[in-house]
């Protein structure tokens, strides 16, 4: 085509059509990042089969349960999603005492008194969603059946050793866990997926009873947290490169934080449930309570440890002021006396139950705190938003 024919259809298109308009990408609106979030929740029920729990050691979890939480406490939001809400997460709202009897799920006030004894809307199969990963016979187990031999027989030896499990990086191909007692071997990892920092995909696990499962990496971490007896299997190599990714050179350990609760037999202080002090110490714990009936900041009483976590480059100043800025009013407000007569106002004890304890613990550590507060309603560690 000619220039001057393609100057004259461009001077006579009117009504703009031959105009090219630069795309732009457009940035998330609240309400996308409501249904974004919704629908990672509605992920991990179906991966898992549950609600999300506020569960310390798993980040993750933890954020998604204060997600749900803050839903269901903002009828705007829980209104807003509740016609897409195909697993019932969003929470029935009251309005009259005939939703509060029709929400009576175990015929608690109902007219016969016995009812209660009489187990009513109970489903004999309970529906566990698809994609949940369960085990099955693992038809190739013969291929497999040396390694755990041989990993027995390490640990046996001492060239292997089984250490807690801290975190879903460790989750590798080759590698060994122990998981409700039995012995598991990571023999794949598939294509990995990143969504909000967190790594996800599906697993290949081989089990030393002859199972297997395809489980999500995530999934097998949650149960390996929930295990108390939950381990991971190294190798002497592999110590060494897990003992180089835990301290760095250039960190230094600087102390211990602790969590304690009194004995103290004050009827004040012995009638608070929930007690408890988080502490800062660059001594060994045990070593620096040994005379806590003589000190104030021990409430001039015994104490018992809960736990304590070795940590690094910690301020000691900033980490009395995130702990009063986080628990506020929830800080205890007493008096003692000590042994020359002069009154304290003891801080760091804070009545908190002990999950909401040990989380605002771990946010410390790894530097999340300032993203979370302490709700004294709930009793909960939740989302700032």
């Amino acid at each position: 085509m000619k220039r001057e024919t393609l100057i004259q259809l461009i001077g006579d298109d009117e009504i703009g059509l031959l105009k090219v308009k630069s795309r732009v990408p457009e940035a998330m609106t609240q309400d996308q990042r409501l249904l974004g979030s919704f629908r990672e929740i509605e992920e991990f029920v179906k991966d898992h089969g549950r609600m999300p729990e506020a569960n310390p050691k798993d980040m993750h979890e933890f954020k998604l349960n204060s997600r749900l939480s803050g839903i269901n406490d903002s009828p705007a939001k829980a209104e807003a999603l509740r016609p897409i809400d195909n697993l019932g997460l969003i929470k029935k709202p009251i309005e009259s005492l005939d939703d509060i009897l029709d929400d009576d799920d175990m015929g608690l006030l109902g007219p016969d008194p016995e009812s209660i004894f009489t187990l009513r809307n109970v489903p004999s199969n309970i529906r566990m969603p698809e994609r949940i990963a369960s085990r099955k016979p693992c038809l190739d187990f013969a291929n497999f059946e040396s390694l755990f031999v041989l990993c027995h027989a390490e640990l046996k030896q001492g060239l292997r050793e089984m250490r807690a499990f801290t975190g879903e990086q460790q989750i590798q191909p080759g590698h060994f866990f122990v998981l409700h007692g039995v012995m598991a071997y990571v023999a794949e990892v598939g294509e990995k997926e990143i969504r909000n920092k967190k790594v996800n995909a599906r697993l290949r696990c081989i089990f030393e009873n002859g199972t297997e499962s395809n489980m999500l990496l995530r999934s097998l971490a949650t149960e390996l947290y929930k295990d108390p007896a939950g381990r991971r299997v190294l190798s002497h190599s592999d110590q060494a490169l897990d003992e180089l990714d835990q301290v760095k050179d250039d960190d230094i350990e600087t102390g211990y934080i602790y969590i304690l609760s009194s004995t103290s037999e004050r009827d004040d202080i012995r009638s608070i449930n929930h007690l408890y002090k988080i502490g800062y110490s660059t001594v060994p714990v045990p070593q620096r309570i040994k005379n806590s009936k003589r000190e104030p900041t021990y409430l001039m009483s015994g104490v018992k440890i809960i736990s304590a976590y070795k940590c690094y480059n910690l301020n000691p100043q900033k980490f009395e002021n995130l702990l009063h800025t986080f628990f506020g009013k929830y800080c205890l407000d007493v008096q003692v006396v000590d042994d020359v007569g002069k009154k304290h106002t003891p801080r760091e004890w804070f009545i908190a139950p002990l999950p909401a304890i040990e989380m605002a613990v771990q946010l410390l550590i790894n530097g999340e705190i300032v993203h979370y507060r302490y709700d004294g309603d709930t009793q909960q560690v939740i989302e700032r938003e």
